[in-house]
């Protein structure tokens, strides 16, 4: 952070059903100046373990929220009909002003609280259930809207969407990129998706390469999806020109 090497990537959300990108996830990045490009999963890891997760999970939520103020006041998305999705960690949801520091980065950045969606895990419960419910809800109050992130991959999801008050379900790549082979992971992502349908909620599937996996999920009427087929995560600039190439509203 201090030699400015953390830069944000945003991967499109698309509507199949339109090809319109109604979303974006921001994803860390780390160039390091020697070392080339560093896996998130490793460094991502050291960041949760020894705590420097704090700073910088606020940093990416305020470069995410200023980013995609530059997005607003150029006109590319409609703050009615587009998810800004940012991933929380659990150290960042049990600090005391946790909501806060949300708050101030969207009143800073002048985006709507209706914009931000937290992409949260299981991991995020386990520590304190009743307090983690009671943040989300203040947030709630103020627009912020949640989601599921890696669904279907923990011990006791169903236990916990029964309690969090989540409005999103995000299918984990890992039962999408098998689906079309696997008929037990065809079966399970079937399983999400009538679940995320009865119980209210949209589902979003993650990690989709092939046509062949859209069309899978387009038969179970799960039509919105990030992963390969459309685009990897991008910088800025580029998904700015991926904003102004998708198809407009009639």
């Amino acid at each position: 952070m201090a030699r400015d090497e953390f830069t944000l990537h945003f991967q499109p959300q698309i509507d199949a059903r339109t090809n319109r990108i109604v979303g974006a996830e921001a994803l860390l990045r780390w160039q390091h100046p020697q070392l080339g490009p560093q896996s998130p999963g490793e460094f991502i890891k050291i960041l949760e373990d020894s705590g420097l997760i704090l700073e910088v999970g606020t940093w990416i939520l305020d470069e995410a929220c200023r980013s995609f103020s530059e997005l607003l006041r150029e006109g590319l998305i409609d703050p009615e009909d587009f998810s800004l999705c940012v991933n929380i960690s659990p150290r960042q949801f049990l600090q005391s002003d946790f909501a806060e520091r949300v708050r101030r980065s969207l009143l800073h950045h002048h985006v709507p609280y209706s914009m931000l969606k937290l992409e949260v895990t299981e991991g995020i419960v386990i520590q304190n259930l009743e307090d983690t419910i009671d943040k989300m809800h203040h947030l709630i109050a103020l627009g912020v809207s949640f989601a599921m992130d890696d669904f279907g991959t923990g011990y006791s999801s169903l236990t916990h969407l029964k309690r969090l008050p989540v409005d999103t379900l995000k299918i984990d790549q890992s039962f999408v990129r098998d689906a079309i082979h696997d008929p037990n992971d065809a079966e399970i992502v079937r399983a999400i998706v009538a679940m995320a349908h009865s119980l209210g909620l949209t589902v979003v599937a993650e990690g989709v390469e092939k046509l062949a996996q859209l069309r899978f999920l387009q038969t179970l009427d799960c039509h919105l999806y990030q992963g390969y087929l459309h685009s990897r995560p991008v910088p800025l600039a580029q998904f700015r020109v991926l904003l102004q190439e998708t198809p407009k509203t009639t």
